[in-house]
């Protein structure tokens, strides 16, 4: 029997709830299985519940931030360690696209990333398997990912080649390091996360840049007699000014840890520069995270808290999926290239990519 009848039928014998509240407004709605693109299935999974409905909303804030054009900055906060799982390209693509403006990551993901584009890539692996084993085979595990140790030491000789050239008797952000490094790599032919920010003049800031193989290759260029010097306060008040001059901004999490504080703190610095008075806040905010927040830390922090430090809008469009980001990245990403289907013109941040402080 059609579907319609079946619902007439229940209706007429009092089986479909009409009752008149506030709180029933949308109806809850059942997915058929059937031959449908990704972008079709997260729309109809925002019409269910728990963390499916969350993961279309994720896509409905993240397209309509995107058709904001150069109109509003889009920042990605980058943490956990997804460039060894594959997720790097997925990032690249984003920059080549311009879904994002400014990536601030840690710098882990934008170094691990290096190790595949130049070639030694990743193992799938155990989680339970004896460590000590893989010690002595030089082979490092991130959970179920095995990686050659001696093609990552090859990765930080890289990013030790690069320091050795630099000036060091100036101060360096991580912004101007990281572009330097970018125009390093895309004149080798690694494509990477850098070299597709250098390429499309995405500026990258790393506030923990040194928790990482830059601070191993830093190490080892200071043994040589390579002293550099990185000033991440300048980075923090560069990224204020940047949004300040855009005016509106929008933030998408990936985890949370160092880069999502130091993407929200931008906005208490910039009620800062306008006397304190007045909040600007974040006006898009999504989260994909597997952090709660009954533990009191920022990677599993709400949006909604966030709201009481002026750093998310409690007016604008929150939304915090728990899941693991690589099920949500991939299909988030695939959603968007199926609805944009284009490249987006965001605010020309040239400039800032260029500038020496």
């Amino acid at each position: 029997m059609p579907r319609k009848k079946i619902f007439k039928r229940r209706r007429r014998f009092g089986l479909v709830a009409m009752r008149q509240t506030p709180y029933f407004k949308e109806r809850v709605k059942a997915v058929e299985v059937g031959s449908k693109s990704i972008s079709q299935l997260l729309r109809e999974m925002g019409d269910t519940g728990f963390q499916g409905r969350k993961l279309g909303e994720v896509v409905d804030v993240w397209e309509e931030m995107i058709n904001q054009g150069d109109r509003l900055l889009i920042m990605l906060g980058y943490a956990g360690s997804m460039s060894t799982t594959g997720m790097w390209r997925i990032i690249c693509w984003l920059i080549e696209n311009r879904y994002i403006d400014v990536l601030v990551s840690t710098g882990a993901n934008i170094s691990e990333d290096i190790l595949d584009a130049m070639g030694a890539g990743y193992w799938k692996g155990h989680h339970l398997v004896d460590d000590e084993d893989l010690l002595r085979h030089k082979i490092d595990r991130f959970y179920d990912v095995f990686a050659d140790e001696l093609e990552y030491r090859k990765m930080e000789g890289l990013i030790e080649e690069f320091i050795m050239g630099l000036d060091e008797s100036r101060v360096y952000t991580t912004r101007e390091f990281l572009f330097k490094f970018g125009r390093f790599l895309h004149e080798r032919g690694i494509h990477c996360i850098l070299s597709a920010a250098y390429e499309h003049r995405v500026p990258v800031y790393c506030p923990a840049l040194v928790d990482s193989g830059y601070g191993v290759a830093a190490f080892t260029a200071s043994t040589r007699g390579k002293h550099i010097r990185v000033d991440m306060m300048e980075d923090f008040r560069e990224l204020t000014r940047v949004v300040d001059r855009v005016g509106r901004s929008g933030v998408v999490y990936i985890g949370g840890g160092v880069p999502k504080d130091f993407a929200q703190l931008v906005t208490v610095c910039r009620d800062l520069m306008h006397g304190g008075e007045i909040a600007y806040p974040h006006e898009y905010a999504i989260q994909i995270t597997t952090d709660s927040p009954q533990w009191g830390g920022l990677s599993g922090c709400t949006l909604e808290e966030a709201i009481s430090w002026g750093k998310t809008s409690a007016t604008g469009r929150n939304v915090t999926c728990y899941c693991d980001a690589t099920i949500a990245l991939p299909l988030v990403a695939h959603a968007l290239f199926e609805r944009v289907g284009k490249p987006r013109r965001g605010p020309d941040l040239s400039d800032v990519c260029e500038r020496e402080p």
